[in-house]
């Protein structure tokens, strides 16, 4: 689909990714569809906003709590108002609303209080806390803070959503085995150790690690693609990602 940009049919399929669906509704009311999309959006990538905000503030519970404000703010029924068309990127979208939400908040108790209504029950404030406390220590900015978490947040959906492909016994075996082998030059792959542990012929393994890795760059580029607003982003975004990891 990403590799394709002037097919007609993947331009369509492109059309209907989340982030394009709340981009399209703007200016045309609240769309149950778009507003959907941007919750299953905020749900997958509402780690680096935590991390944002827990760089400006020592207060576990209030970071929490104001995290879980911005998500009430920002599905409430006049988000849309907020996305600017020149934003085409869902992660700068929400870089510049979780800062223009801090900076509105002078009254702290006032903004706690207007948290109350959207809760968004599968966020896990506990890993959030273990992965985000360990880099407090550092000297780094909320902004690269919110980048490198970003970048951990979409590899960690595009994981998921290929562990979940693995449908058999056997594939799910595999991907144990192989899924550290995704983030590697295939030089360092160490396929005899691999084979062994499965107990199937070296060739054998060589073969599923290379399907596996060619399926998790499929999603790695289409993950992106939920995330803006044209084909011609994901290239750049896919640069921008793995410049936050270095």
């Amino acid at each position: 689909m990403i590799n394709s940009p002037s097919n007609r049919p993947a331009e369509r399929r492109f059309a209907t990714t989340r982030w394009s669906l709340v981009l399209q509704a703007r200016g045309s009311g609240s769309s149950p569809t778009a507003r959907l999309a941007l919750a299953e959006l905020c749900e997958s990538y509402w780690l680096p906003l935590y991390a944002f905000v827990r760089r400006h503030t020592r207060d576990i519970h209030e970071a929490q709590d104001l995290t879980q404000a911005f998500f009430s703010q920002l599905l409430s029924k006049k988000y849309l108002n907020d996305v600017q068309p020149d934003r085409g990127l869902f992660r700068s979208f929400l870089l510049a609303a979780i800062k223009h939400f801090l900076s509105n908040q002078r009254d702290r108790e006032k903004a706690l209080k207007r948290g109350g209504g959207v809760i968004i029950q599968s966020l896990d404030w506990q890993r959030g806390e273990e992965r985000v406390s360990g880099q407090l220590c550092h000297d780094i900015t909320a902004e690269r803070l919110f980048e490198r978490e970003w970048a951990l947040a979409l590899l960690d959906r595009v994981l998921e959503r290929l562990k979940a492909e693995q449908s058999s016994p056997r594939k799910q075996a595999a991907f144990e085995v192989l899924s550290g082998c995704l983030a590697i030059d295939r030089a360092q792959i160490d396929y005899s150790a691999a084979a062994e542990t499965l107990q199937q012929s070296e060739e054998a393994v060589r073969v599923a690690a290379h399907r596996l890795r060619k399926r998790y760059r499929h999603l790695l580029r289409d993950e992106i693609a939920h995330t803006t607003a044209t084909p011609d982003d994901v290239e750049a975004e896919l640069r921008s990602l793995f410049e936050a990891l270095r």
